[in-house]
Protein backbone atom coordinates (compact mmCIF):
# COMPACT_ATOMS: atom_id res chain seq x y z
CA UNK A 1 0.00 0.00 0.00
CA UNK A 2 1.74 3.55 -1.08
CA UNK A 3 2.26 5.82 2.04
CA UNK A 4 -0.54 8.54 3.06
CA UNK A 5 0.07 11.51 0.52
CA UNK A 6 0.19 15.47 1.48
CA UNK A 7 -0.23 13.99 5.11
CA UNK A 8 1.21 17.32 6.44
CA UNK A 9 -0.43 20.03 4.19
CA UNK A 10 -3.91 18.35 3.93
CA UNK A 11 -4.01 18.21 8.37
CA UNK A 12 -2.74 21.87 8.07
CA UNK A 13 -5.97 22.90 5.82
CA UNK A 14 -8.13 20.86 8.13
CA UNK A 15 -7.57 22.97 11.04
CA UNK A 16 -8.69 25.93 9.09
CA UNK A 17 -12.84 24.21 9.32
CA UNK A 18 -14.48 23.21 12.38
CA UNK A 19 -17.18 20.39 11.50
CA UNK A 20 -19.63 20.10 14.38
CA UNK A 21 -19.32 16.65 15.89
CA UNK A 22 -23.58 16.47 17.02
CA UNK A 23 -24.93 13.90 13.97
CA UNK A 24 -27.46 16.73 13.31
CA UNK A 25 -25.22 19.08 13.42
CA UNK A 26 -22.85 18.06 11.33
CA UNK A 27 -25.85 16.68 8.45
CA UNK A 28 -26.58 20.40 7.61
CA UNK A 29 -23.16 21.89 7.63
CA UNK A 30 -22.77 19.27 5.41
CA UNK A 31 -25.75 19.60 3.36
CA UNK A 32 -24.58 23.78 3.31
CA UNK A 33 -21.21 22.96 1.81
CA UNK A 34 -22.78 20.63 -0.88
CA UNK A 35 -25.03 23.47 -1.59
CA UNK A 36 -22.55 26.16 -1.66
CA UNK A 37 -19.91 24.30 -3.78
CA UNK A 38 -22.68 24.08 -6.44
CA UNK A 39 -23.96 27.50 -5.96
CA UNK A 40 -20.69 28.89 -5.59
CA UNK A 41 -19.95 26.53 -9.37
CA UNK A 42 -22.27 28.69 -10.62
CA UNK A 43 -22.49 31.45 -9.53
CA UNK A 44 -18.78 32.52 -8.43
CA UNK A 45 -17.77 33.27 -5.29
CA UNK A 46 -20.41 36.02 -4.40
CA UNK A 47 -23.34 34.25 -5.23
CA UNK A 48 -26.60 34.20 -2.71
CA UNK A 49 -26.26 32.85 0.64
CA UNK A 50 -30.19 32.99 0.81
CA UNK A 51 -29.85 30.64 -2.17
CA UNK A 52 -27.60 28.34 -0.76
CA UNK A 53 -29.58 27.73 2.27
CA UNK A 54 -32.30 27.07 0.61
CA UNK A 55 -30.59 24.63 -1.45
CA UNK A 56 -29.26 23.53 1.38
CA UNK A 57 -32.90 22.91 2.92
CA UNK A 58 -31.96 25.19 6.27
CA UNK A 59 -32.80 28.79 7.56
CA UNK A 60 -30.46 31.43 7.01
CA UNK A 61 -29.41 31.27 10.75
CA UNK A 62 -28.28 27.38 10.38
CA UNK A 63 -25.86 28.79 7.53
CA UNK A 64 -24.38 31.99 9.70
CA UNK A 65 -24.13 29.65 12.63
CA UNK A 66 -22.07 27.31 11.09
CA UNK A 67 -20.20 30.06 8.30
CA UNK A 68 -20.55 33.55 10.28
CA UNK A 69 -18.16 35.02 7.36
CA UNK A 70 -18.71 34.14 3.49
CA UNK A 71 -14.57 33.52 3.21
CA UNK A 72 -15.63 31.06 6.09
CA UNK A 73 -18.09 29.02 3.95
CA UNK A 74 -15.52 30.09 0.50
CA UNK A 75 -12.53 28.17 2.48
CA UNK A 76 -14.37 25.69 3.80
CA UNK A 77 -15.90 24.42 0.08
CA UNK A 78 -12.32 24.68 -1.15
CA UNK A 79 -10.86 22.71 1.48
CA UNK A 80 -13.57 20.10 1.14
CA UNK A 81 -12.58 19.84 -2.64
CA UNK A 82 -9.22 20.12 -2.10
CA UNK A 83 -9.66 16.69 0.69
CA UNK A 84 -11.73 15.04 -2.31
CA UNK A 85 -9.09 15.41 -4.68
CA UNK A 86 -6.26 14.27 -2.31
CA UNK A 87 -8.50 10.85 -1.53
CA UNK A 88 -9.20 10.20 -5.46
CA UNK A 89 -5.45 10.42 -5.85
CA UNK A 90 -4.57 7.90 -2.90
CA UNK A 91 -7.63 5.69 -3.79
CA UNK A 92 -5.83 5.50 -7.43
CA UNK A 93 -1.92 4.94 -6.46
CA UNK A 94 -1.28 1.64 -7.45
CA UNK A 95 -4.42 1.07 -8.68
CA UNK A 96 -3.28 0.79 -12.50
CA UNK A 97 -0.80 1.88 -14.68
CA UNK A 98 -3.77 4.40 -15.96
CA UNK A 99 -3.81 5.65 -12.37
CA UNK A 100 -2.47 9.36 -13.14
CA UNK A 101 -4.40 9.96 -15.84
CA UNK A 102 -7.57 9.22 -13.80
CA UNK A 103 -6.65 11.38 -11.84
CA UNK A 104 -5.83 14.45 -14.29
CA UNK A 105 -9.00 13.36 -15.58
CA UNK A 106 -10.71 14.47 -12.10
CA UNK A 107 -8.56 17.01 -11.30
CA UNK A 108 -9.28 18.91 -14.70
CA UNK A 109 -13.04 18.41 -14.49
CA UNK A 110 -12.35 20.02 -10.54
CA UNK A 111 -10.43 23.51 -12.38
CA UNK A 112 -13.48 23.59 -14.87
CA UNK A 113 -16.26 23.79 -12.34
CA UNK A 114 -14.58 24.98 -9.60
CA UNK A 115 -12.06 27.92 -11.22
CA UNK A 116 -14.31 30.52 -9.84
CA UNK A 117 -13.64 29.75 -6.01
CA UNK A 118 -9.71 29.57 -6.74
CA UNK A 119 -10.39 33.67 -8.36
CA UNK A 120 -11.84 34.64 -4.77
CA UNK A 121 -8.39 34.52 -2.94
CA UNK A 122 -5.96 35.31 -5.72
CA UNK A 123 -6.48 38.87 -5.06
CA UNK A 124 -6.83 38.65 -1.13
CA UNK A 125 -4.67 39.76 2.00
CA UNK A 126 -1.45 37.39 2.32
CA UNK A 127 -3.81 35.07 4.68
CA UNK A 128 -5.38 34.17 1.36
CA UNK A 129 -1.90 33.75 -0.11
CA UNK A 130 -0.90 31.16 2.47
CA UNK A 131 -4.32 29.45 2.39
CA UNK A 132 -4.12 29.30 -1.94
CA UNK A 133 -0.37 27.87 -1.52
CA UNK A 134 -1.03 25.47 1.22
CA UNK A 135 -4.21 24.31 -1.58
CA UNK A 136 -1.43 24.03 -4.32
CA UNK A 137 0.97 22.47 -2.06
CA UNK A 138 -1.66 19.53 -1.18
CA UNK A 139 -2.86 19.26 -4.77
CA UNK A 140 0.71 19.39 -5.40
CA UNK A 141 2.16 16.33 -3.32
CA UNK A 142 -0.96 13.92 -4.94
CA UNK A 143 0.08 14.97 -8.63
CA UNK A 144 3.97 14.09 -7.73
CA UNK A 145 3.16 10.46 -6.34
CA UNK A 146 1.22 9.51 -8.96
CA UNK A 147 3.45 11.46 -11.70
CA UNK A 148 6.60 9.28 -10.00
CA UNK A 149 4.60 6.59 -9.69
CA UNK A 150 3.88 6.60 -13.43
CA UNK A 151 7.53 6.89 -14.41
CA UNK A 152 8.48 4.57 -12.37
CA UNK A 153 6.46 1.75 -13.86
CA UNK A 154 7.45 3.07 -17.50
CA UNK A 155 4.38 4.25 -18.84
CA UNK A 156 5.44 8.76 -18.61
CA UNK A 157 8.26 9.84 -20.02
CA UNK A 158 10.93 10.22 -17.27
CA UNK A 159 11.51 13.86 -18.30
CA UNK A 160 8.16 15.48 -17.43
CA UNK A 161 7.91 17.78 -14.69
CA UNK A 162 5.16 18.30 -12.44
CA UNK A 163 4.66 22.00 -13.68
CA UNK A 164 4.41 20.88 -17.15
CA UNK A 165 2.04 18.04 -15.85
CA UNK A 166 -0.23 20.84 -13.89
CA UNK A 167 0.38 23.64 -16.78
CA UNK A 168 -1.16 21.59 -19.51
CA UNK A 169 -3.68 20.07 -17.51
CA UNK A 170 -4.74 23.59 -16.42
CA UNK A 171 -4.51 24.88 -19.80
CA UNK A 172 -7.13 21.81 -21.21
CA UNK A 173 -9.46 23.04 -18.59
CA UNK A 174 -9.35 26.96 -19.20
CA UNK A 175 -10.05 26.31 -23.02
CA UNK A 176 -12.67 23.47 -22.35
CA UNK A 177 -14.29 25.34 -20.12
CA UNK A 178 -17.66 26.08 -21.87
CA UNK A 179 -17.74 23.48 -23.69
CA UNK A 180 -18.92 19.66 -23.20
CA UNK A 181 -16.94 17.74 -20.91
CA UNK A 182 -15.86 14.80 -23.45
CA UNK A 183 -14.06 17.79 -25.53
CA UNK A 184 -11.83 18.22 -21.95
CA UNK A 185 -11.60 14.13 -21.68
CA UNK A 186 -10.21 14.05 -25.77
CA UNK A 187 -7.60 16.57 -25.13
CA UNK A 188 -6.21 14.95 -22.26
CA UNK A 189 -6.33 11.93 -23.89
CA UNK A 190 -4.00 13.18 -26.52
CA UNK A 191 -1.95 14.67 -24.37
CA UNK A 192 -1.29 11.89 -22.36
CA UNK A 193 -0.02 10.25 -25.44
CA UNK A 194 2.72 12.72 -26.35
CA UNK A 195 3.81 12.32 -22.15
CA UNK A 196 4.27 8.16 -23.14
CA UNK A 197 7.65 6.59 -23.77
CA UNK A 198 8.01 6.28 -27.31
CA UNK A 199 8.14 2.59 -26.64
CA UNK A 200 4.84 2.25 -24.51
CA UNK A 201 3.31 4.12 -27.24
Amino acid sequence: MPPSIAGSTRAELARLIHPPLRADARRNYEAVLAAAAEVFAAGGPDASLDEIARRAGVGNATLYRHFPHRRDLLVAVCVDEVEKLCVIGEKLRGSSTDALESWLHAYIHHVRTRNGLAAAFVAGDSEDSVFVAACRAAVGEVATALLQDAQQAGVIRGDLRLDDLLTLANAIAMVTESSDRSHAENLLTLVVEGFRPRSAS
